[in-house]
């Protein structure tokens, strides 16, 4: 029981329900986002992007999304300003989204203005991922963290698979694609008020950690520490200075399978300059992919909580086969690479952070959250530009660079987990 803002007393929610609400947060604003993702290869495409340009924006937008956690991370940590900077992330992304419908009225400038929308979109998530993590990690910590993160991240994707609807019968009925993008400020709102009720009934989800820690994360970053002040101090936080060794392997084998998955948009510049499906039906083939994540999501989070890390196997395995399927001239043949594309993407952005959590200490996981989400956005931001360079050059040269580097990745991945079960304090 704590004391509400007039003085009576207020029951603090169940860990499930702070877990649910959370959840519902990250379906409104998917809604947002992920709606806007589902066509960003024909928006771009539209406004007289080559699929270079398309690798390269889409890349970038995911590199900015994890490179940027290296500042956030250290700073939620730092500052204890978790909520602050989880509302931030989330206020640039309902800002944005709908704004995207302006670059079709700017002549040759809304090239330009997309490209840069897209990106601070993509900002927006780097600004809120690291503290909202940290923020869900203590409140799954009571229901388990595989099951905790696989629920969120299942609700995520409902929110996923309904933006990509609404952008579809947005287009469909008026048969161009920026009111799709205004009409998606209606969940963005949404996301903001829940978010702020949230914010309002737990002020401190640290209240629901079942192990004892040496103190609550916001109470510790709020102790200064003379070790790590000033600019030398931040930049080791940045490259993750302190953290455990299998930590880093990890982020590694991480960095290399985020950096061989093809970007969506890249998909779907594919699907629709090929004219294997109309550019109205591209969100509804995101859409299954947004589907079939959430069910990945949710498995894999439950089969993490039993059999552990080892379940991350699976990740490399289907990134690899990614290309060779979605990049196809079959319809069918691409559609079954969009749904390895989800399967592999949604265990990748979930169960992969119940790891991280398990690895690193409460006061440091925003920091951790960083220097891993940087680690992936290197390669992602490599990966998009790499990926856009050889589908206009060789297909075939493309799926034999994605395998190699996903053998490589399977390798380090299996050591880091073999690591993790030999280390007693550390294993999961």
């Amino acid at each position: 029981m704590t004391d509400d803002a007039l003085g009576g007393p207020t029951r603090v929610w169940s860990a499930w329900r702070v877990v649910w609400w959370f959840g519902f947060v990250s379906l409104a604003a998917d809604m947002v986002y992920e709606g806007a993702r589902s066509v960003y290869g024909p928006l771009l495409a539209s406004l007289g992007a080559s699929a270079v340009v398309v690798g390269l924006v889409t890349g970038a937008g995911e590199a900015m999304a994890l490179v940027l956690r290296l500042v956030f991370g250290p700073l939620a940590d730092r500052t204890g300003r978790y909520w602050g900077l989880t509302i931030a992330g989330y206020g640039l992304t309902a800002v944005c989204v709908p704004l995207l419908a302006l670059p079709p009225f700017v002549g040759g400038a809304g090239l330009v203005l997309a490209a840069v929308l897209i990106l601070l979109e993509r900002a927006g998530k780097a600004v809120r991922s690291p503290s909202k993590s940290a923020l869900l990690a203590h409140v799954a910590s009571a229901v388990g963290r595989g099951r905790g993160f696989g629920v969120h991240k299942a609700l995520d994707q409902l929110g996923a698979f309904a933006g990509p609807l609404l952008v579809a019968a947005v287009i469909g009925a008026t048969g161009v694609i920026w009111p799709s993008m205004a009409v998606l400020a209606v969940p963005g709102v949404a996301a903001m008020l829940l978010l702020l009720v949230i914010r309002a009934r737990v002020p401190d989800p640290a209240v629901y950690d079942t192990v004892a820690e040496p103190e609550p994360a916001d109470r510790v970053a709020a102790q200064p520490d003379p070790s790590r002040g000033g600019v030398r101090g931040w930049f080791a936080d940045a490259v993750g200075a302190g953290l455990p060794r299998e930590f880093f392997g990890y982020a590694l084998a991480a960095g290399l399978t985020t950096g061989g998955l093809v970007t969506f948009g890249i998909i779907g510049y594919h699907l629709s300059v090929t004219g294997l499906v109309a550019v109205a039906a591209v969100p509804l083939v995101y859409a299954g992919a947004m589907g079939v994540e959430a069910l990945a999501a949710l498995c894999v989070g439950l089969a993490y909580d039993r059999r552990g890390g080892a379940v991350l196997y699976a990740v490399p395995v289907l990134v690899a086969l990614v290309p060779a399927l979605a990049l196809s001239g079959s319809l069918w043949v691409a559609l079954v690479g969009v749904a390895v594309w989800g399967l592999a993407y949604g265990v990748q952005d979930s169960t992969v952070k119940a790891l991280v959590a398990e690895v690193v200490e409460a006061p440091r996981r925003a920091t951790a959250y960083g220097v891993f989400a940087g680690v992936q956005g290197a390669f992602a931001v490599v990966g998009g530009l790499v990926a856009g360079w050889l589908y206009e050059r060789s297909l075939g040269a493309l799926v034999v660079v994605v395998a190699v580097s996903q053998a490589v990745a399977l390798v380090l991945l299996v050591r880091t987990v073999h690591s993790l079960r030999h280390t007693p304090h550390l294993a999961p």
